[in-house]
């Protein structure tokens, strides 16, 4: 009987162990479905969240038109005159306070000629040489380098940190908000709001005073250009602080003989007078130019060779607003703007009586320039790739 039963048992043995093994194929082969699809959702979720942002591409023809700097074999021959102490050569040179108050003539000593003689004081030997050393120093950097934006910190933040006796650090200001002149300010309450950024950037020492409800009363960098600087440069002491005397300022350079102007005025400025690296001004510069190519193209229809009849040509230049927005996207983690922008019934600035805008300036190119900026940065020529932009808001 035992034997009868060992084939039967084996038979069950092998009919079980068959249908065992069937059940694993089948669940094995419905979880290798199951992970196809899983395999799929997690290739695409990869995908989403490491996709790099689409390439922008950009008109080559704007890039190489925007690139060359109208200007610069005008500005070269300024610095080589004045590099040689010529400052004659251009008229507007001789009406310069600041060289006037190191010059004067005695009427009763006279030349050869019977003409006075012209005295220095020795003050000017030393503003001379520093002068040179600066100007050199300045006009050596002068070149493109879309990497500057990621320096701004450490030539702007750093110092003005250092002044307020802060330790330095690679880190940004948290938030920032950037007060334009605009007239339309005027319909506006943004005061406390502005006043509640942790640093507030001004423009050009537009007042505050008596319009605190609508533009704040807070200065925690004031941006000018040198034109403003070397109109306070007429005054006893150079007094350029609106904002007080403990407040920093930027500047940029319009003219290389400001130099003159930034060496006697720092030397009377508690606080920081810093000067803008002039890779972040050909940074700036570039920008705008193709923005403003590109919307005169655009426009009007005419070729890129007539821009230049349109907008003074060499005399094109950018906006103060506009550097100081992109000095706020180096040094600000968020950046909120106020006061850009225009109305047909509001005055050009709320704190003047101007009505016209400068010929020297595109301000719709700029606008172009600041939409690109919120909705899509990476529309923007010439930044460095590795740059990360912050949120921007604009508040009209």
């Amino acid at each position: 009987m035992k034997r009868s039963f060992r084939p039967l048992i084996s038979i069950l043995m092998l009919v079980a162990l068959a249908a065992t093994l069937s059940c694993r194929i089948a669940i094995r082969g419905g979880s290798g479905g199951g992970f196809a699809v899983s395999a799929e959702l997690e290739t695409t979720r990869s995908s989403v969240l490491i996709q790099p942002p689409p390439i922008q591409n950009f008109n080559s023809t704007l890039l190489k038109f925007a690139a060359v700097d109208t200007g610069e074999a005008k500005s070269k021959l300024e610095i080589e005159q004045l590099l040689e102490g010529n400052f004659a050569s251009q008229g507007r040179y001789r009406t310069f306070a600041t060289w006037r108050r190191f010059n004067h003539h005695d009427v009763k000593a006279r030349n050869s000629n019977g003409m006075p003689v012209m005295l220095r004081s020795p003050k000017f030997y030393r503003y001379w040489l520093d002068f040179r050393r600066n100007l050199q120093n300045w006009a050596r950097k002068r070149m493109f380098q879309p990497d500057i934006m990621m320096d701004l910190v450490t030539l702007v933040k750093v110092p003005i940190d250092s002044h307020n006796g802060l330790m330095s650090s690679d880190n940004k200001y948290k938030s920032c908000a950037v007060v334009g002149n605009s007239g339309i300010l005027l319909n506006t309450d943004h005061g406390k709001f502005i006043d509640g950024h942790e640093a507030v950037i001004r423009l050009n020492n537009a007042r505050t005073e008596r319009f605190e409800k609508n533009v704040g009363s807070k200065t925690s960098i004031s941006f000018v250009n040198s034109n403003i600087l070397h109109l306070c440069a007429r005054r006893d002491g150079c007094f350029c602080h609106p904002y007080g005397g403990n407040v920093p300022m930027v500047m940029y350079i319009c003219q290389p003989v400001h130099f003159m102007d930034y060496l006697v005025c720092n030397s009377s400025h508690k606080a920081p007078l810093l000067i803008t690296d002039p890779r972040f001004d050909m940074l700036c510069s570039r920008i705008v130019k193709y923005y403003s190519a590109k919307r005169f193209v655009e426009d009007t229809g005419k070729a890129l060779s007539e821009w230049g009849s349109t907008h003074d040509g060499s005399m094109f230049h950018y906006s103060s607003g506009m550097q100081a927005v992109m000095l706020a996207l180096g040094i600000c983690d968020k950046v909120s703007i106020f006061g850009f922008g225009k109305s047909t019934l509001a005055k050009h600035h709320y704190h003047t009586n101007q009505k016209a805008e400068l010929r020297l300036h595109d301000y719709e190119a700029e606008y172009a320039f600041y939409h690109d900026l919120v909705k899509n940065p990476r529309a923007i020529p010439f930044i460095s790739d590795k740059f990360r932009f912050p949120p921007v808001v604009f508040y009209q």
